[in-house]
């Protein structure tokens, strides 16, 4: 008893061709990694550093306190 593989062997072998011949860093290799490994946690990151800026202010001025 043999399964059916799910993808066709000749399309993985192109695949992994196509993986294997980038010289880039392994997290940069699909088309949409640079969403995912670059621009969302960029995004993260200056939202991050925008609402502690924001809260640094807030407490040295005594601005939006709740009473």
């Amino acid at each position: 008893m043999t399964e059916t593989p799910f993808r066709p062997r000749e399309t993985l072998i192109e695949k992994q061709k196509y993986y294997q011949g980038i010289h880039k860093h392994t997290y940069l290799k699909g088309p949409m990694d640079k969403i995912t490994s670059v621009a969302i946690p960029l995004a993260l990151a200056g939202s991050c550093l925008y609402l502690i800026g924001r809260g640094i202010y807030n407490m040295s001025h005594g601005v939006g306190k709740k009473e």
